[in-house]
């Protein structure tokens, strides 16, 4: 472990040790928002300072077993400080690896919910049916965590699935999870529109956007134009007699966004703007990246919406990551929401990435 890293450990664990005596103060204990920051820090410390202290017990044993092999004379006891000093170099190494991680710098948008939005691209109606089942996937992947979904506006295909879905997903650390599923996703299968049974492929793409607050992105009222009509259903079908579907544009950016799937026109206006303000978010972060492409840089692209980061191919069930060239010959499950496997191997390939990036900063 480097110089570096043990002195970044070892002011976590005085920085613990400090708070938990300021936490036994009487004054502080009075003082209910200080002791809830306080309580929040050391909640945030308390891992890396924990992996430390077991690292820290590793150390000393693997100093002691060397200590012993050079010292002692008699075989067994060196035999047996053998066995310790190998088993703890093996710890040492697990544990250095763990609190690499633990040490990154953590993304401040991890713990928020996300909006998606899916679109049926190249393919026509097999897109917008790929769309669908995309949105089903993501609907049973929320399930298994206990997410909530809430779908904020659709239009339906009349061949079935979307053309466009955005839908927001409410839950704990949601957005780490789900970062990195945005971008184009192509099907390649036997289409249902297909009568000839030959294999076409199709892309819909996906965005996923962090919910942001009105304090992180500050909209004007005198920038915004704000349109009403009447929402319609699947294919125009059900059409509302009231003006209740809102449609938002950013008149600076000519971002839009819209939703009637609310149950008036303030509650349509509510998510419109909830939209509004993550794609202008998202706006800004591309802006920003575009100026200096090292901020974000990683191993499992960009996001964007039109890079191809995944393939389902339904003949030989088979789902391809590219971005960390993974395939799994299970694309059935992957498609009841079991998706767990390459959401952790991305997850682990960026911050196999980043504490790369660290080190040749650090040199």
């Amino acid at each position: 472990m480097n110089k570096k890293t043990v002195e970044a450990l070892e002011t976590i664990l005085v920085r613990v040790e400090k708070i938990d005596q300021e936490l036994l103060k009487e004054d502080i204990i009075k003082d209910i928002k200080l002791m809830t920051e306080l309580n929040k820090e050391r909640s945030n410390l308390e891992d890396k300072a924990n992996k430390y202290k077991e690292y820290k017990n590793v150390l000393r044993d693997f100093e002691d077993a060397k200590e012993i092999l050079v010292n002692e004379k008699d075989n067994d006891m060196k035999e047996l400080a053998k066995m310790q000093l190998e088993e703890a170099q093996v710890q040492m190494e697990k544990l250095e690896e763990e609190l690499d991680v633990l040490l990154l710098p953590k993304d401040p948008n991890d713990d928020k919910n996300v909006i998606f939005e899916i679109r049926g691209a190249a393919g026509g109606d097999e897109a917008n049916i790929f769309a669908g089942d995309l949105f089903r996937m993501y609907v049973k992947y929320a399930e298994k965590n206990n997410w909530k979904i809430e779908v904020l506006d659709q239009y339906e295909s009349s061949a079935g699935g979307f053309s466009q879905i955005s839908f927001m997903v409410k839950g704990e650390g949601v957005y780490s999870k789900m970062k990195f599923e945005s971008g184009s996703h192509r099907v390649q299968r036997v289409p249902k529109t297909e009568s000839k049974g030959r294999i076409q492929t199709s892309t819909s793409t996906v965005a996923v956007l962090p919910e942001v607050s009105d304090v992180e992105v500050e909209i004007k009222n005198a920038d915004l134009r704000i349109d009403t009509y009447r929402a319609s259903g699947a294919g125009g079908q059900h059409i509302n007699t009231t003006d209740s579907a809102v449609r938002i544009t950013h008149i600076p950016t000519g971002i839009v966004s819209s939703s009637q799937d609310g149950r008036s026109q303030h509650d349509n206006k509510d998510k419109a703007m909830t939209m509004l303000r993550a794609r202008i978010y998202e706006s800004m972060l591309e802006k920003q990246q575009s100026e200096a492409a090292s901020l974000r840089k990683n191993a499992v692209g960009t996001g964007a919406r039109s890079e191809k980061i995944r393939t389902y191919n339904y003949a030989q069930n088979r789902v391809t990551d590219h971005r960390i060239n993974l395939s799994l010959n299970k694309l059935d499950q992957f498609m009841e929401g079991n998706i767990d496997e390459i959401i952790t191997e991305l997850i682990n390939d960026a911050q196999k990435q980043l504490i790369a990036d660290q080190i040749e900063n650090a040199n």
